[in-house]
């Protein structure tokens, strides 16, 4: 299953993230980080939740502190990640250079002060998006089995 998906994700406490090349300075809160996946969105969605991972993005960086909430997995053959965090960028606090090297985008991670949800079901039903929210890799896996039987692909 190709598609989009959007990471709701806690940090208790201020942290520098240190990635392969950078460091982001994040203040405690709520965080949305938007991602695509082409190939296989649930199992890229579940490689989220796992705390034992080789670190290569720079939002596995963040997880090693943050707390991952739940995802919201979007189904698409149309490549949304450029989109959707436009759309977040309306409300959420941007953190400059995270995550988006491969989009016009500035970044895909967004500080939001209060719960993101609500805005975030606003936006895929403004946008009239298939989603699904998962709080596990087992859950995006399963989401993965569900869709190809409803599509008899395999």
């Amino acid at each position: 299953m190709r598609g989009a998906y959007f990471l709701v994700v806690s940090l208790a406490r201020d942290v520098i993230v240190k990635t392969k090349s950078r460091e982001f300075p994040l203040k405690a809160g709520n965080y949305v980080y938007v991602g695509s996946a082409m190939n296989s969105l649930e199992k890229r969605v579940a490689r989220h939740f796992r705390k034992s991972k080789k670190l290569h993005w720079h939002i596995d960086f963040l997880l090693r502190d943050a707390e991952l909430l739940r995802a919201y997995m979007i189904p698409s053959e149309e490549r949304l990640e450029e989109k959707l965090s436009i759309e977040v960028s309306k409300y959420g606090e941007p953190v400059e250079g995270f995550g988006a090297s491969d989009v016009r985008v500035k970044t895909n991670l967004y500080r939001f002060e209060e719960e993101p949800d609500p805005i975030l079901v606003e936006i895929l039903e403004r946008l009239r998006l298939k989603w699904k929210s998962v709080k596990s890799e087992r859950e995006a896996i399963e989401f993965g089995e569900e869709d190809e039987a409803r599509t008899g692909e395999s």
